[in-house]
């Protein structure tokens, strides 16, 4: 009953991920439009919300690049489904791939060939980690090629401080211009290491829109950013407009005296996530 149970909202959450753009990142969205000046940023959005609507309406992707089907994981030590947990992700993500449809995008780098069921070699990725209690909380972050194309990986002097991860970042925004379908959601791992940075950028993309950092100075840093990738034009789509950014979200880890990591996790504005509660008695719900 409990291997049912989770595979049936695992393949919900997936389907709601994929059709559903979450309710923060439409009212960011409309926001957007509401203070939008430039006629053709407007149009930009005006098409973008008639998307969303399309897609929620008719239960279908809200775009034809359904992405990588990333996992995070907060597994209670005391949770009785451990053992089990991969193989019914792994599972669902397969029998979500036919049921939805997701489109097939897991192809190997050295044959090219494509299983086409979006399985394979470390896919789907799941991002581990332990806490106490006995839940299980299952994140997915589809993430489209366009934008993940658009994430980096610098690792700066540490020297130039906070004003220099500052500078990157915005330099680093605008040089995308329109390829990561702005309006867009930007991760910002800082510290840990090279591998850790980029991580922790992609855990921040998790975070609501409208939340902010526990840590009152990455609070600042993060609305400071983004108001500065704002003041750039850039705009919905490339196109010029007032909102070229929906949200900054940091999230950071000590660094070596040595290092400045900085990994930049680029979303576009479908932001799609979902998210899964597994109890110890085996029932499962689809929580976001």
């Amino acid at each position: 009953m409990s291997s049912m149970m989770i595979g049936a909202a695992l393949v919900a959450a997936l389907k709601r991920a994929a059709t559903v753009l979450p309710d923060d990142v439409v009212v960011a969205l409309k926001a957007a439009r509401q203070r939008e000046t430039s006629d053709m940023g407007a149009a930009q959005l005006d098409a973008i919300l008639e998307n969303v609507n399309v897609a929620r309406e008719g239960a279908i992707p809200m775009c034809q690049d359904t992405g990588i089907q990333t996992f995070f994981v907060k597994a209670g030590v005391n949770s009785p489904h451990l053992k089990e947990l991969r193989s019914w992700i792994e599972t669902a993500v397969i029998d979500a791939t036919a049921a939805i449809p997701l489109r097939p995008n897991t192809v190997d780098p050295f044959s090219g060939k494509n299983p086409g069921d979006n399985s394979g070699r470390f896919m789907p990725f799941i991002n581990w980690e332990l806490v106490d209690g006995d839940d299980v909380e299952i994140s997915v972050l589809p993430k489209g090629g366009g934008s993940e194309n658009m994430s980096t990986l610098k690792m700066l002097p540490p020297g130039v401080g906070l004003k220099g991860i500052k500078k990157a970042v915005v330099e680093h925004i605008v040089s995308c211009q329109g390829k990561p379908c702005p309006p867009t959601i930007v991760g910002v791992g800082i510290g840990g290491g090279a591998d850790i940075a980029l991580k922790l950028g992609k855990k921040a993309v998790l975070r609501p829109i409208g939340s902010h950092h526990e840590t009152p100075e990455a609070a600042a840093m993060e609305q400071e950013m983004l108001e500065l990738v704002n003041a750039t034009g850039v705009g919905p789509m490339g196109v010029g407009g007032a909102t070229t950014c929906l949200a900054v979200h940091i999230e950071y880890a000590h660094r070596h005296p040595a290092s400045l990591p900085l990994g930049i996790l680029v979303q576009c504005w479908a932001d799609r996530r979902a998210s899964v509660r597994l109890k110890a008695d085996g029932t499962a719900e689809v929580i976001a």
